[in-house]
């Protein structure tokens, strides 16, 4: 069994690329995050580090959900 893989559009998100609005796509693949333009060959992975340095130091964090 396949299990197909939910892409959203992200709304007023510009690609970094072709300048392109309303063409990313945002989905999880194997629990990383990643965009993909539907106009260009764009596409970039969010790594646990990027994910780490978003994190904004004047909040806490009681826990983090992920449904599985």
């Amino acid at each position: 069994m396949v299990k197909k893989i939910k892409k959203r559009f992200v709304a007023g998100a510009v690609c970094p690329k072709c300048k392109a609005t309303d063409s990313i796509m945002l989905y999880f693949e194997n629990n990383v995050e990643k965009i993909e333009c539907v106009h260009c060959d764009y596409h970039e992975a969010q790594t646990d580090k990027q994910v780490s340095a978003a994190t904004r130091s004047n909040e806490s964090v009681i826990g983090v959900f992920k449904p599985e």
